[in-house]
C-alpha cells in the first residue's frame, strides 16, 4: 500500500496509463497489438482510460493464425465496432500462400510460430515503430528478460544484452531507422492482477476462459479442443469435457484445463490455488527449455 492509500490496482493502472501515453508522445506510429485476450483486453481498457473521449493514437492490429477460436473473433469484432477505432488484420494464411511462411506438417503442426512472419511484414508494411502487447513478467522466463521498453534491430530481432535501464520509471524511445520497440505496460502485473482487474472494471471476456462443455482430445497430456485445426487421427478419442482456457493463442497449441469455474471469482479462486503458469497450456512453450527466447530473438512478440 502506497502512502497515498491507493489500492494496489489503482497503482498498476496508473503506471500502464502512464506508459500508453509515453509510447503516444514519444513515438510517430504506434500500435496496439490484440489478441483477443485477456492481456490485450485490458490493455484496450487502459486505452480507453489513458486517451477517451478521444481516439486511440493507434489502430488495433490482431495477427491472425486462421486457426482462431471462434469465440474469440466474434468477441474481437464487437469489441472493434463498439470502440469506434481502427482495427488491422495481418493474415498468417496469406503469408503462406505468398510463400513467405511454411505451414507445419505433422500431428502436433501449428501456426503460432508463423506469426512471426506475418507480424514483421506488417509492422514493416504500416512503418511501426513501438509495437503495444500484454505480455507479463510472470508469464515466462524469457519474459522476465524484458525491458519495458524492448528495443528490437531492423531485422525485429531481440537481443536481452541490448536491453535499457529503466531507472525511476523513465522510457527511452530513441532507435535508429527500421528499428521499433515493443512495449509491455503491464509487465508488473501478475495472472491474478489481470483477473482481479477485469474484476473491478467489470470487464467481458470471450466465453471461452470460463467453465463450459466442450469436444476435447487428450494430447501429450493435454485437452485440446476437438477442431479441423487439430490434426487428429484414429488413436484420437473425442469427449465431452467441462473446461476452460487460461490462454487464448491459435487452436491448434492452445490446451484447456478441466474446470468447473464458470464465474470470475470462482476463476480468481482456482488461479490463486494453482502450482502451474498460464503458460503451461501451451504447446508450443515445451518444444525446448528456451522454446520462447528463440521465437522472441527471431521476432515473436
Amino acid at each position: 500500500m502506497s502512502k497515498y492509500n491507493f489500492d494496489y490496482l489503482d497503482e498498476l493502472e496508473a503506471e500502464a496509463i502512464h506508459i500508453l501515453r509515453e509510447v503516444a508522445g514519444q513515438f510517430e506510429k504506434p500500435a496496439l497489438l490484440f489478441s483477443g485476450g485477456k492481456d490485450s483486453i485490458t490493455l484496450v481498457r487502459l486505452a480507453e482510460k489513458a486517451f477517451r473521449p478521444g481516439k486511440f493514437p493507434f489502430p488495433l492490429v490482431h495477427i491472425d493464425t486462421g486457426h482462431n477460436f471462434e469465440e474469440t473473433i466474434d468477441y474481437r469484432d464487437r469489441m472493434v465496432a463498439r470502440l469506434g477505432e481502427r482495427l488491422i488484420v495481418g493474415s498468417v494464411q496469406q503469408s503462406i500462400d505468398e510463400g513467405k511462411a511454411v505451414e507445419q506438417k505433422g500431428k502436433n503442426a501449428s501456426r503460432n510460430a508463423l506469426q512471426t512472419v506475418t507480424l514483421l511484414d506488417t509492422i514493416e508494411k504500416h512503418q511501426f515503430d513501438a509495437c503495444i502487447g500484454g505480455a507479463r513478467r510472470d508469464e515466462e522466463k524469457a519474459r522476465a528478460k524484458e525491458r519495458i521498453f524492448s528495443v528490437r534491430d531492423e531485422f525485429g530481432q531481440w537481443d536481452p544484452k541490448r536491453q535499457r535501464p529503466e531507472l525511476w520509471n523513465i522510457y527511452n524511445g530513441k532507435i535508429h531507422k527500421g528499428e521499433n520497440v515493443r512495449v509491455f505496460p503491464i509487465s508488473n502485473w501478475t495472472e491474478l492482477d489481470v483477473w482481479n482487474y477485469i474484476r473491478r472494471e467489470n470487464i467481458e471476456l470471450p466465453s471461452i476462459y470460463f467453465a463450459h462443455d466442450r469436444d476435447v482430445i487428450t494430447r501429450n497430456g493435454q485437452l485440446m479442443a476437438a477442431s479441423p485445426f487439430v490434426n487428429m487421427d484414429e488413436e484420437d478419442v473425442v469427449e465431452r469435457k467441462k473446461v476452460r482456457f487460461r490462454t487464448v493463442g491459435d487452436i491448434s497449441c492452445t490446451a484447456a484445463i478441466a474446470s468447473e469455474a464458470d464465474q470470475i471469482d470462482d476463476i480468481i479462486a482456482e488461479i490463486s490455488q494453482s502450482k502451474i503458469s498460464e503458460r503451461g497450456a501451451r504447446m508450443d512453450d515445451k518444444v525446448s527449455e528456451a522454446a520462447m527466447e528463440d521465437r522472441k530473438k527471431g521476432g515473436y512478440f
